[in-house]
């Protein structure tokens, strides 16, 4: 639960003469930048201006960093937690790459490079949609939340959207809309009703489509590196993550189109983010091997969990509906579950014999999804 001993701790530029807790969890381009010596002499008025916006930044940033999470959280008791695998999913014929829950927390949309997009009841375990893909180089899959309709995007650079009422469209590969418009591969996609839908893509953008019209609406395009996950906070769509090669995270208001906020600590991919209930924190995963936890209210990283050796990278995150604790998927085909408040390991789920690629908590925060390149999925309770 310790930071990484190789991170270099944050160091105000400015000198308040008090002493003060300094968060060894902050690291990133831009602390690495505060730390070198600028000449003010060299800087044009326009960037001495910026320059001096971003000490004023990092000094407010390490104000309010005063104490740690795991400092504050040592006289919470542990938790103990009982999960079993209750079924699994068989059916794709190559590796599972994305999953997605319905809103009614029974069923489960799975994409997987076999060209096929599988609906399951995880009650029976039966599979009770097939829709056929135009590509097999799939990398996501979205859920409508009426569960009419379904999404998926990969290496094709477009999200196509089906009906799952058209039983003959789905087995032929007939879409009823393609989104054209991204130059690069899709990193994930997600409806924010069945009218409207979310992307995000290797060509560093995000565009918010109209199904209907199967126009642009907004497009967002201030990452440096491709974006490869999104998240949508849950009280308000109009709100959302996206993590991105540039290792950052940016918090946009699809209202104004602008970006709210960016928040660093990874050294590596952010390849998925996932907001808490509350709408004040969410986690990260990344290829660095650490899951991060982020507080947009202080503007900072609280707490880091990570193997201490061997070192795998996480591939996906999840947290369970209270947020005590976080379920990340790593590339050493195990699932493990971090304690938030303690930063302790609680379990570890090693049934999959292939990296885990995708999991998901139900909207019910009853059932957990992992699928995996071992072409499974498996629903554990």
């Amino acid at each position: 639960k310790a930071a990484n001993p190789n991170s270099k701790a944050v160091v105000s530029t400015q000198s308040t003469g008090a002493s003060q807790y300094v968060n060894p969890l902050l690291v990133g381009d831009e602390q690495e930048m505060g730390d070198q010596e600028v000449n003010l002499a060299d800087l044009t008025p326009e960037e001495r201006e910026v320059y001096e916006l971003k000490v004023q930044l990092d000094q407010k940033r390490q104000d309010v960093c005063n104490t740690s999470l795991f400092n504050e959280a040592q006289s919470s008791e542990p938790i103990s937690v009982k999960i079993r695998r209750r079924r699994d999913l068989k059916g794709h014929l190559t590796k599972v790459y994305a999953m997605d829950w319905s809103a009614d927390a029974r069923h489960v949309l799975s994409a997987s490079q076999d060209s096929r997009l599988l609906v399951w009841d995880t009650y029976s375990g039966n599979k009770i949609h097939a829709v056929e893909l135009k590509s097999s180089w799939v990398m996501c899959c979205s859920y409508a939340p009426s569960g009419n309709y379904v999404a998926s995007g990969g290496l094709d650079n477009v999200c196509s959207v089906y009906d799952l009422n058209d039983e003959d469209a789905n087995l032929s590969g007939k879409a009823i809309r393609v989104l054209a418009g991204h130059d690069g591969y899709l990193g994930e996609c997600q409806f924010l009703s069945d009218k409207q839908i979310l992307t995000c893509s290797g060509d560093h953008m995000c565009i918010l489509w109209d199904i209907t019209t199967g126009q642009q609406i907004t497009s967002l395009s201030e990452h440096m590196g491709e974006v490869d996950c999104l998240s949508l906070l849950p009280s308000d769509n109009n709100i959302f993550l996206s993590g991105s090669t540039d290792a950052t995270v940016k918090l946009w208001d699809l209202r104004s189109g602008m970006c709210k906020q960016t928040l660093m600590g990874h050294i590596s991919d952010v390849v998925d983010c996932k907001w808490l209930a509350n709408g004040q924190n969410f986690v990260t995963a990344s290829d660095d091997g650490a899951v991060r936890l982020f507080d947009v209210r202080s503007d900072q990283l609280l707490a880091q969990y990570e193997y201490e050796y061997p070192q795998a990278g996480v591939s996906c995150v999840d947290t369970s509906l209270s947020g005590r604790i976080i379920f990340a998927g790593y590339d050493d085909f195990n699932v493990v579950l971090w304690d938030t408040l303690l930063g302790d390991p609680m379990a570890m789920l090693s049934e999959h014999s292939a990296k885990v690629s995708c999991l998901g908590v139900d909207r019910e925060g009853v059932a957990l999804c992992t699928g995996s390149w071992d072409n499974l999925l498996k629903i554990w309770n």
